[in-house]
Parts: C-alpha cells; structure tokens; sequence
C-alpha cells in the first residue's frame, strides 16, 4: 500500500474524543476498561477481560492472511492525571477538555492523556478498520502503567498469543526504543503526632507553585524544581526560626511526575508573624530550567492543632537525604541518564506522612540498591516503607529480521531512518519478556512533549505519520 493510499486516520481522533469523556486515571480503570469491552461488542470482535482489567482485543486475520503470524498491539489505558492550580477537576468524573493549537494537540488546565492514550486510539482504530490488510490481531490494553505496573506484573502467560508486539506507548516520534530503564516505586509513612496549636498564633498558607514538573524519567536531567525539595528546605528554615510549626504540607501531583507545585499550612508566634510573612515573600527559587516558580503566602484561619516538631523533623530529615534528580549518567550510552530518583509526592494524613519515590536505572543492581538505600533512611526516621513496583530493565535485539523490517518501512515511508534509542524511562516490556517468552518488542509512537504534566501536547502530523508507519508495517508482516 503506498501512502497516498493509507486510509485517513480521521477515526483515531474520534476515538480520542471519546476516550477524553471516560475517567482513567491509574488505579481506577474499571470504567475505561468496560469502555474498550463495549468497543469489543460494538466491532463484533472477540476480548477477555483479566481480575486488573486488563483487556485483549482480538480481530481475525484479512482474508487470505489467516495463516500469517499474530501481531499483538499493546497500549495501556490509564494516564497521570495533573491539573494547573485552581483548575476545578476531579480525576473521577472530570473530562479531559483537549484543543488544537498551532499543529499540536493539548488540553485546557490538565495533562493530555496522549501518554497513552493517542497510542490507544491508534491501535484501536486498526481494530475496527475492515480495510487494511493484516495477519491475526491482539490489541493488549494494560492497566495502571504509570503507577506501579500492576496489570502487566499479573498478566497470565497465555493471555496474548502473539510472539511480535508492536507498543505504541512511545513519545519520540523519529525513533524507535529499544531499551528502558528499570523501576523501583516504594511509599513510605512516617508518624504523626498532633498537638494543641499554639495560643495567639497566626496561620498562614505557603505556596510554591508555576514549576514545569514533568516526566520523572525523561525530564529528570532538565534542571527542573522539586517543589518536594523546596517545601521542606522552606519548612526547615522557618523551623530554625523557633517561631513557626507546621500543620500541614502537601507536595506533588502524582508519583511519576517531577512536583511543581506545593503547599504547607503554618502557625507562626504573633510577635513574629510580620517579619516571618515577609521573609516568604522575599524566598526566591532559582532553577535555570524552570523560570516562572512562584512563592505566595497568605493568612488563614486557625487549625485547632499542629504537627509536633519531631514527627516534622523526621519527615524534613529524610527528605533532605533523599537523592533527587539525575545520579549517574551512561558511559555506555552518551547523553542519557543511567540511574535517578524522584520523590513524588508528600501527603499530611490523620496519623502519618504519606511520601512517594520512584528510582530508576538501567542497572537492576543500582536500581534495586538506590531503593534500598532510600528505604533505610526512611526507617532510620522511624518510618515504614512498602515495595509497589520493582521492574526489571528490558533490552531489545536491534539485528533481528523483525527490527529491520521496522526500520525499512520508516525509510520506505517516512524517508529517514529512526534513530534506536535507550529511554530513561520504565516500561512494560521487563515484564511482557518475562510473561510472554520469546516475545520481540518494537516501540513507536507520536511526538508527546512533556508528558505527566498541564503541559502535555501531541504533534499532530506525526500522529498522521506513525499511523502510515503502522498501517503498512502490518501489511508487510503479511508477504
């Protein structure tokens, strides 16, 4: 099929229209997943549906190509849900309001979802399309990808047939991924104490907020703030003060995402209280990748208690020893971080602090060390951690007949050769060899541009391209 033939991808849009109206952000994927089921009875095609809700689509062979090997076709369905602060959104009823602006698709005051979910409608769009030419089809739609792996690490082994997948969960549009780093995800609780909020102190709200955030595996090396880190290195200066505590601080939008935004809620002694509002006003963050970072602080109604000074010490204590940001770069890969760690979120519960890290490496060793090193400073400040997600590392054969055949129909169709790239970031593939033995990967996808951020946005002309990519490797598969 040449290109002036591809069939228009007007559907995957429509899909994504649709899919931006279903509520998915990770750990809650029931009514999404019941969404794809419907696209199964809708299309007459066959599915399973697994106790995580993950979902195979399969569509029977072109008449003719019954013979030829299965392709499976993998996304998953849930995404990192951010909104801008003041922006009136519930992540579990909250559609996702996407415009087109200059080329590039975004959306108004949240992140996008084309991380995954362009990818999704790409696939799905193949599956309802009576008009290409293909060999047996699975569609393979993941749950809580961004947040611990949790559908792909309890997939059963014979849920997909196919020994060739192609992903499209990838966000470099010129390439094709051939390796991710590993990940090891871990939350930790640290004790609270309450206790009565001193008499005659004035309360007030800090917030840091107007950070980029970002991906926390391909964005982790772009000088970008903590505002984690910021919150607690401001706390531990008014602490010094002895004239505040703290009743409250919040940090974060999501486990995956760099944290651009933060707030802490302070009791600050009356004779002090200008002067402390004052110097907030004045605290500067400075970071050379992140320009627009804001300090605000206003005044607001007494709490009736506070956090004592330990448990907060503690928290600020492993904060403070906790690595951010990049921590070794590849010898082996030029310009790509090897090893890195992210602290996502900080959470004031009733009776704790809930804190979220998320490290990485492309060394399983190093990867599993850093987290273990990160749970004992945690435990060293009388806390408790719990494993979510530890995943393996995953390398693809670049020399195999199958990569090349990739490679030819990016030349033949989109007239360059895709660079082959190692990607700081996790993915299933660690566990899809692992479940599914034998199994070759080949990721592609559309141009995404921070991604797990408000900022999110998909180039619409490489959505148009990666399709002709997809459409006519599907059909050479097939000779």
């Amino acid at each position: 099929m040449s290109n002036n033939q591809t069939p228009q991808p007007d559907s995957i849009y429509q899909l994504f229209s649709a899919l931006n109206n279903v509520p998915r952000p990770s750990w809650h994927e029931e009514k999404v997943a019941d969404w794809l089921c419907q696209f199964a009875i809708d299309n007459g095609l066959d599915y399973q549906r697994d106790e995580h809700n993950c979902v195979v689509i399969r569509k029977p062979a072109s008449p003719g190509k019954e013979q030829c090997e299965p392709i499976v076709l993998h996304a998953h369905m849930d995404m990192v849900c951010v909104a801008e602060k003041g922006k009136d959104f519930d992540p579990l009823t909250s559609p996702i309001e996407a415009y087109i602006d200059n080329g590039w698709m975004k959306a108004r005051g949240t992140s996008l979802g084309a991380d995954n979910g362009m990818g999704l409608c790409m696939a799905m769009a193949v599956m309802q399309d009576k008009s290409l030419t293909h060999g047996p089809l699975e569609l393979l739609v993941t749950t809580n990808e961004e947040d611990g792996m949790t559908g792909a690490a309890n997939l059963s082994e014979d849920f997909v047939k196919a020994r060739k997948m192609i992903d499209l969960d990838s966000e470099d549009y010129d390439t094709i991924t051939v390796g991710a780093a590993g990940a090891y995800l871990q939350t930790a609780s640290l004790p609270i104490t309450n206790i009565p909020s001193p008499k005659d102190a004035v309360f007030a709200q800090v917030s840091i907020h107007g950070g980029l955030g970002g991906h926390s595996g391909v964005d982790i090396n772009k000088q970008r703030m903590s505002a984690v880190k910021e919150i607690c290195l401001l706390a531990e200066q008014l602490l010094a003060t002895d004239k505040v505590c703290i009743a409250s601080i919040n940090a974060g939008e999501a486990n995956a995402s760099i944290p651009s935004s933060a707030e802490m809620v302070i009791a600050i002694a009356a004779d002090a209280a200008d002067d402390i509002i004052n110097h907030i006003r004045h605290h500067e963050i400075k970071k050379e990748g992140d320009p627009n970072i804001k300090v605000e602080v206003t005044t607001v109604d007494r709490c009736p208690k506070v956090i004592d000074g330990k448990c907060v010490s503690a928290l600020l204590e492993s904060i403070h020893e906790i690595p951010f940001g990049m921590i070794k770069m590849s010898e082996q890969m030029p310009g790509t971080v090897e090893t890195s760690n992210n602290i996502g979120v900080i959470r004031t519960e009733d009776d704790h602090f809930h804190v979220t890290t998320h490290s990485r490496s492309f060394i399983d060793e190093d990867m599993v060390a850093l987290g273990e090193h990160i749970r004992d400073i945690f435990v060293k400040n009388g806390g408790t951690t719990q494993l979510i997600m530890s995943t393996p590392a995953w390398e693809e054969n670049t020399d195999s007949d199958y990569m090349h055949l990739m490679e030819q129909t990016f030349i033949d169709v989109l007239g360059f050769r895709p660079r082959l790239v190692e990607m700081h970031f996790v993915m299933e593939m660690g566990y899809f060899v692992q479940k599914f033995k034998g199994i070759q990967i080949i990721p592609i996808g559309p141009r995404i541009i921070e991604p797990h951020s408000t900022s999110e946005r998909v180039e619409l002309s490489t959505i148009d391209n990666i399709w002709k990519v997809l459409v006519e490797v599907l059909r050479r598969l097939t000779i």
